[in-house]
């Protein structure tokens, strides 16, 4: 699908209709770094520093919620030497001054299980979660190690432990990694992908999707702002008839 803006028609972006919340899928790293020659840890780096780019855009629009799919149960079973470079990202990502230039304070939230990651990549989200957990001019969920199906036999499980015999939708929710979060109203996947991967499994049940054929170290502001139009093109009736 080309996202490109039709000149002919000049639609543009309405600030007043955006989603509250926004997932994107990061794909297509290693592919963009193939196509230029260089190596998948390439490919990474620019990815990584994209995220930074695209969190940017998405506060200045206005978006309260982001949530950046970096790195998934299955992703282990990469290369040792791509898992260490993604392991070392994350440390920058968790440093203190990775959003030190930012002019906003997002509140941070991992989502995922921690319990894998080595001891000081652990350390730094509990230090970085605490840290910004009273900030709130956007939230910033980063899924690292996670699975949607693990998310929910998590909540599930955890409910248990607390004495919960009987579930609804609200409970299950009130146990997931983005408890007190809107659901997101639209997930983005790049690279043209036509699946989602284990993500955001039980809060993508009304979500819009997109999957535009860019890989993600290419996909730029605008191409966001491509993607708000076409959501804003959709008639969103969540399971109901609309009167004419």
């Amino acid at each position: 699908m080309n996202l490109k803006k039709n000149k002919q028609t000049k639609q543009e972006l309405d600030l007043t209709r955006l989603p509250k919340h926004i997932g994107i899928i990061i794909d297509g790293n290693g592919r963009w770094a193939k196509q230029r020659g260089l190596t998948r840890s390439m490919g990474h780096k620019a990815g990584f520093e994209n995220v930074k780019t695209i969190f940017k855009a998405v506060y200045e629009l206005g978006i309260k919620h982001l949530t950046i799919y970096c790195f998934s149960t299955e992703n282990w079973n990469r290369p040792k030497e791509e898992v260490d470079y993604l392991m070392d990202t994350f440390r920058k990502m968790l440093s203190s001054n990775y959003f030190q230039d930012l002019n906003f304070k997002p509140k941070l939230n991992i989502c995922g299980d921690p319990k894998r990651f080595d001891k000081d990549i652990q350390e730094l989200i509990k230090l970085r979660m605490e840290e910004t957990k009273d900030n709130n001019d956007i939230v910033l969920n980063l899924c690292m190690n996670y699975g949607g199906r693990s998310e929910i036999v998590n909540a599930v499980n955890n409910a248990i432990k607390d004495g919960i015999k009987e579930f609804s939708i609200e409970t299950i929710s009130n146990y997931l990694y983005t408890k007190g979060q809107p659901d997101p109203d639209f997930i983005i996947r790049t690279s043209g992908e036509l699946r989602l991967s284990n993500f955001l499994l039980w809060q993508c049940a009304y979500a819009e999707f997109i999957f535009p054929k860019i890989y993600w170290p290419a996909f730029t502001v605008e191409d966001l702002k491509d993607c708000l139009i076409s959501y804003q093109n959709r008639d969103r009736r969540f399971g109901a008839i609309k009167n004419s």
